[in-house]
C-alpha cells in the first residue's frame, strides 16, 4: 500500500524506460504461456519469444478476440487451454455473459484495480461501499481485492436492495463508493428521499457502463467526486482516471494497442480501432 502522491514508482517511469522494461519481461512471460498453456502454444506456433522486442514485433503475433472465447472454451472446458495452471490451483472461477469463464489467480490484486482506486483518491484506512455484482461475475471481487491491496475495508453490498444499501451507508459511513455510476446516483437520491445522512461519501470509482458528462455532474453536485475505471472481465483494470481529471491512464501491467477492426494492424494516432491488450 502507498500513502504518497503515486501508487508506486512504476507510475513515474520515463515512457522509454517503461517500454524497455515491459518488453524485457515479455520474453519470460511469453515462454511460460507458450509452454504451459496449450492454446497459446498452438496459436503462437514456431514464434521465438526472444524475437518479440518491441511493438512492431508484437503486432506480428496473432490476436485472440474475446468474441472467439465462448467457442474456444466449449472445445476444452473451462478455459479453452488458455491457462497455465489447473482450475483447482486458481483462487476463483467466474462466468461472464457469453458465457465466458474467467480465471482468477492467487496473487494479491490479481486484477490490478488497486491503482485505479488509489487514483480515485482512496487511501489506507478508508471504508469502501462496493456495489459491483458478486454473483458469478468478477466485478465485485475485482474491486474488493484492489481495495484490500490499498489498505481499505470493504462493505460487500453487491447490487439491488437500494434502501438497505442506503441504511448501510448511513450507519457505517464509508468514505467512498465503487459500482456503476447510475446506481450511485440512485443511492444518493434515495438517501435524500429517506432523510439519510450520506455525507460520508466523498469519492467514487465507477465503471461497467457509460459515464456521460451529465451523469458525472449530477453525482458531483451531490458531493461525491466521480472518477471512472475501464476494466474487462478477462483482464481487469485497463485504464482509469485520477483525482486530477485529465484523460485515462493505461494500467502499468499492460501493453495496449489500438488496431484496425478485424486485423492486428496498429492504427495511426487519432484513429479509431479495436483495443488489444497484452497482460
Amino acid at each position: 500500500m502507498s500513502t504518497g502522491e503515486f501508487y508506486d514508482d512504476l507510475e513515474t517511469r520515463d515512457p522509454d524506460v517503461r517500454e524497455r522494461e515491459m518488453f524485457a519481461a515479455f520474453a519470460d512471460l511469453f515462454t511460460e504461456a507458450k509452454t504451459k498453456a496449450p492454446a497459446i502454444g498452438a496459436r503462437l506456433g514456431e514464434v521465438d519469444p526472444r524475437d518479440v522486442k518491441n511493438r512492431d514485433d508484437l503486432a506480428k503475433l496473432p490476436v485472440t478476440r474475446k468474441s472467439d472465447l465462448p467457442a474456444l472454451q466449449k472445445e476444452d472446458y473451462p478455459f479453452g487451454g488458455f491457462t497455465t495452471v489447473a482450475p483447482g490451483q486458481l483462487a476463483r472461477i467466474f462466468t461472464s455473459p457469453g458465457p465466458i469463464f474467467d480465471p482468477e489467480g492467487r496473487r494479491a490484486d490479481y486484477w490490478g484495480t488497486a491503482r485505479a482506486l488509489f487514483g480515485a483518491g482512496f487511501r489506507p484506512g478508508d471504508v469502501i461501499h462496493n456495489s459491483y455484482a458478486y454473483h458469478l461475475t468478477p466485478a465485485g471481487s475485482m474491486l474488493e481485492s484492489g481495495a484490500q491491496a490499498v489498505g481499505c475495508a470493504v462493505v460487500p453490498a453487491g447490487v439491488g436492495n437500494t434502501e438497505q444499501q442506503v441504511a448501510a451507508i448511513r450507519d457505517i459511513r464509508p468514505a467512498g463508493y465503487t459500482g456503476t455510476p447510475s446506481f450511485l446516483k440512485i443511492l444518493l437520491e434515495k438517501g435524500k428521499e429517506m432523510g439519510a445522512d450520506m455525507s460520508s461519501l466523498k469519492k467514487s470509482c465507477v465503471g461497467a457502463e457509460p459515464l456521460p458528462p451529465s451523469l458525472r455532474k449530477d453525482i458531483e453536485d451531490m458531493g461525491v467526486m466521480c472518477r471512472q475505471i475501464y476494466a474487462s472481465a478477462d483482464i481487469g483494470n485497463l485504464a482509469y482516471e485520477t483525482e486530477v481529471l485529465d484523460g485515462m491512464i493505461v494500467d502499468e501491467r499492460l501493453i495496449m494497442e489500438i488496431v484496425r477492426p478485424g486485423t492486428g494492424d496498429p492504427v495511426s494516432p487519432g484513429e479509431v480501432g479495436e483495443i488489444v491488450v497484452t497482460s
